[in-house]
């Protein structure tokens, strides 16, 4: 038994299909399957039923995955030791990122952190705060950027900025004499949403909770999975909308004179760099943390905020 059929067996599993998983290893499909086979043959057992479309696990299958996540990731924290004990910081680091924090965040501190870290090569994946959950706890993400607190007893926080929400009010809404806005202004019939999975749209949700609607979640007629969507369709005078403070940095003039920010204490969200508490490379981590918590120190300069969590609003 090896540390690289582990890892196939670990590939199949998650891609349910030994080309994809294959590709996925930078290996040729008959050397995984092969190898595969070996430890099939090893143990005596067949951990996947190759007849099945998708392929699927055996019961056996299952729990060879779950031990083999934890001896994978045992093998993966005794180099973490060495490079550590080296000063060595380099190699494949997985983060995966909320799409509500990536399209502002990434070009603020990539580049910085690629000429700091030219040996780290890492591998972003977009994805909901769900997923994030799911493949940290999987071991299939090193870390990652979400709102928080997450309240996940098996992952560890570390706040890297407080983003205050601002409003974007168009010209013909009735907000948009007022130069400041208050929570108390907000009316959830004439707010655009992002679609559900968000969890800034839950950060919103929450944040109007205590307004007196009739409108349930169910009556939002508009919803979308993009800010800049959300902004065209204010624009239209479909509605205000609420944006979180980075994504307004690099509007144009037209656009910033129609944000009008709340009165302090000014609605924010959390954002935190996220990892299991088993957690590996924690030098990378660390170096990625100073260098996106040094770049955004500069662009929020709100004191008085007051943090809406996104979990506030769920059952």
């Amino acid at each position: 038994m090896t540390i690289t059929q582990l890892n196939y067996v670990l590939a199949v599993a998650e891609y349910k299909n030994f080309t994809k998983a294959a590709e996925k290893s930078f290996v040729t499909q008959p050397t995984l399957s092969m190898q595969i086979q070996k430890l099939e043959e090893e143990l005596d057992i067949v951990i996947f039923d190759r007849k099945s479309k998708p392929l699927k696990l055996t019961d056996i299958g299952q729990k060879i995955i779950t031990q083999a996540k934890k001896i994978v990731a045992e093998a993966g924290r005794m180099q973490d030791i060495v490079e550590q004990q080296k000063g060595f910081i380099g190699g494949e680091f997985k983060l995966g990122i909320i799409p509500t924090v990536a399209p502002a965040l990434l070009p603020m501190f990539l580049k910085n952190f690629g000429k700091k870290y030219p040996r780290i090569q890492l591998a972003i994946e977009e994805i909901n705060t769900q997923e994030i959950i799911q493949k940290l706890e999987s071991g299939q993400l090193d870390a990652a950027i979400a709102a928080t607190p997450l309240e996940n007893k098996h992952l560890k926080e570390r706040v890297l900025y407080y983003e205050p929400f601002v409003g974007y009010i168009p010209v013909q809404h009735r907000l948009f004499l007022k130069k400041e806005i208050e929570v108390t202004d907000l009316d959830l019939q004439d707010i655009l949403l992002l679609e559900d999975g968000h969890c800034f749209r839950d950060g919103v949700m929450n944040l109007c909770k205590n307004k007196n609607s009739s409108l349930g979640s169910e009556g939002f007629k508009i919803r979308s999975g993009s800010f800049e969507t959300l902004i065209k369709l204010a624009n239209e005078g479909l509605g205000m909308t609420l944006l979180p403070y980075l994504h307004t940095l690099e509007m144009n003039e037209n656009e910033k004179k129609q944000l009008r920010y709340f009165k302090e204490p000014s609605p924010a969200r959390e954002i935190s760099l996220i990892q299991h508490k088993n957690l590996l490379k924690e030098h990378i981590v660390s170096a990625l943390y100073d260098v996106i918590a040094g770049v955004v120190k500069g662009a929020i300069v709100f004191q008085d905020v007051k943090i809406i969590s996104p979990l506030q609003n769920r059952h």
